[in-house]
C-alpha cells in the first residue's frame, strides 16, 4: 500500500483529474502529476513530474484520469509509457471512461511485467469530485483494490466492485448512456414546455414527484432554468463519445440498441451547432436553438449566444 509519504502518481488532471488529485492531497497524500498542461499540476497542489516515465518510475500507484481509451492506450504503450516501467506489484488505476476491450488488452500486457490494472469508472460529475463523493464502478483483483481503497476513499464515497477487469468501465457505458438518455430527453421536454407557457419551476416540481423523475430533473434543470449550466462538466463532445463507445459495446454484445438514437441525434445536433466544447447540459440550447431560438431560463434570449 502506497504512504502518505511515498509519491502516488497521477496522470491527467484536468476537469476531473485536477479534482480527485486535490482531494489526494488534502488528505495528505504527495500527489506525483503529469499533465499536458502545466498549469493543471500545481493548480491541484501535485508535484510536477517531467514525463509520464517519471511518475511511472517513482510511483508504485499510478491512477489515469483521461479523456478515452486511445489517450490511455497512448499514456500506457507508448515510447517510455507506464508499460515501459511496469514492475511486480505496481497497481495502475483507469478512472477514465474506456472501452473495455481496450482496458482488458492494457490488463494483460501490464500483468506480463508484474503490475496489476483496475478500472475504476466515476460517477457524480465535477461537484461530486470537489466534495469527494464520487461513485466508483470497480473491475479487476479484489485484493488489489483492497490496496488502493483508502486512496480512493479520498474522493468517493461509494465504490463498487463490478467483477473481473472491464467490468468497471462497462458498467460506467451503461451508466452513461442512460445519464446521456436523461439529459437529452428532459432538454427536449423542457424546452416544449418553455413554448407551451409552463412554469417551467412547477413543472419540474410535477415531474420530481411523477414518473417522469430522473437525475436531470432532479440536479441539473433546477440550476439550468436559473441560467447555472453548472459549467465543469462533461462537454457535448464527451457525452457524445461514451453513448457512441456504448453503441460500439452493445454491438459487441449483440443487444439490440432501438434507444441509442435520441441522444445519437441530441448531442450530434449539439456539436453541428457549435456547441461541442460546452458543458452537455448546452444541449437544451442546441434543442432550443432549432424551435425557435429557444431558452428555458428566465430573461430575454440573446442571440448573440445561438450558435447555429
Amino acid at each position: 500500500m502506497t504512504s502518505k509519504t511515498t509519491p502516488l502518481g497521477f496522470i491527467g488532471l484536468g476537469n476531473m483529474g485536477g479534482r480527485m488529485a486535490r482531494r489526494l492531497v488534502s488528505a495528505g497524500y504527495e500527489v506525483l502529476g503529469h499533465d499536458t498542461r502545466s498549469e493543471n499540476i500545481t493548480a491541484c497542489g501535485a508535484t510536477p513530474a517531467e514525463s509520464v516515465a517519471e511518475v511511472a518510475r517513482r510511483c508504485d500507484v499510478v491512477l489515469l484520469s483521461l479523456p478515452e481509451s486511445k489517450v490511455v492506450e497512448a499514456v500506457v504503450l507508448g515510447e517510455q509509457g507506464v508499460l515501459t516501467h511496469a514492475r511486480e506489484g505496481q497497481v495502475v488505476v483507469d478512472l477514465s471512461t474506456s472501452a473495455p476491450a481496450s482496458t482488458t488488452r492494457l490488463h494483460e500486457q501490464l500483468a506480463q511485467r508484474g503490475a496489476t490494472l483496475l478500472d475504476a469508472g466515476i460517477s457524480g460529475g465535477a461537484a461530486a469530485a470537489e466534495k469527494g463523493a464520487l461513485t466508483l464502478m470497480v473491475g479487476g483483483d479484489t485484493t488489489t483494490l483492497e490496496r488502493v481503497r483508502p486512496l480512493l476513499a479520498a474522493f468517493s464515497v461509494n465504490v463498487f466492485h463490478c467483477g473481473p477487469v472491464g467490468a468497471g468501465h462497462t458498467a460506467k457505458l451503461l451508466n452513461n448512456f442512460l445519464n446521456a438518455i436523461a439529459l437529452s430527453a428532459t432538454a427536449e421536454v423542457m424546452v416544449a414546455g418553455r413554448k407551451a407557457g409552463l412554469d417551467l419551476q412547477v413543472l419540474l416540481d410535477v415531474l420530481n414527484t411523477s414518473s417522469g423523475v430522473n437525475f436531470a430533473t432532479q440536479n441539473r434543470f433546477p440550476k439550468i432554468i436559473q441560467g447555472d449550466y453548472l459549467k465543469g462538466g462533461l462537454t457535448n463532445a464527451l457525452m457524445m463519445k461514451d453513448v457512441l463507445a456504448y453503441v460500439d459495446l452493445v454491438t459487441g454484445l449483440g443487444v439490440a440498441s432501438p434507444n441509442s438514437a435520441a441522444p445519437l441525434a441530441s448531442f450530434g445536433l449539439a456539436l453541428q451547432l457549435g456547441y461541442a466544447q460546452d458543458i452537455s447540459n448546452t444541449v437544451v440550447d442546441a434543442i432550443g436553438d432549432l424551435s425557435g431560438r429557444v431558452r428555458v431560463h428566465d430573461g430575454a434570449y440573446d442571440a448573440g449566444k445561438d450558435k447555429s
